[in-house]
């Protein structure tokens, strides 16, 4: 099921599910309940479009809803792209002084728990050097 009329995923992963022939595509469809009682015996569909339901029998469900970063509460504060993520420069640098961003808030290309850990690990590096190069006065010691 996949609520638009085609999938936005790169050209490799697009034709890799394309041309798997255990993937059914349902275009325009979300979930509107999942079926069963005690166990999975299928979903209740509404088409985006019109509104319609129709239920699909399935023995399982996986869900996948995208990525969108939880980053709403800095906008306007934070140089963001289009789609939400925080740019940052030299490493995990924002546009902010002593503002660093890691992981999946600035990652729109790995998005990995894996890679989300080393960068949060660079940000910490680069918010100690940050620190230990500012001026030392008796409030900040």
């Amino acid at each position: 099921m996949h609520r638009r009329d085609q999938l936005r995923a790169s050209k490799i992963m697009r034709d890799r599910a394309f041309a798997n022939d255990k993937i059914d595509f349902r275009w325009n469809s979300v979930v509107e309940e999942v079926l069963g009682d005690g166990k999975v015996a299928g979903v209740r569909l509404r088409d985006v479009s019109s509104g319609e339901l129709s239920d699909l029998p399935v023995s399982g469900v996986f869900v996948a809803i995208g990525h969108a970063p939880n980053t709403d509460v800095f906008r306007g504060q934070i140089d963001m792209d289009e789609n939400g993520y925080i740019d940052t420069h030299d490493g995990t640098r924002t546009n902010v002084e002593g503002v660093f961003a890691a992981g999946d808030v600035q990652d729109h290309i790995y998005r990995q728990a894996i890679t989300a850990a080393g960068s949060g690990c660079m940000a910490a590096i680069d918010a100690e050097r940050w620190l230990e190069s500012q001026p030392k006065t008796p409030t900040n010691w």
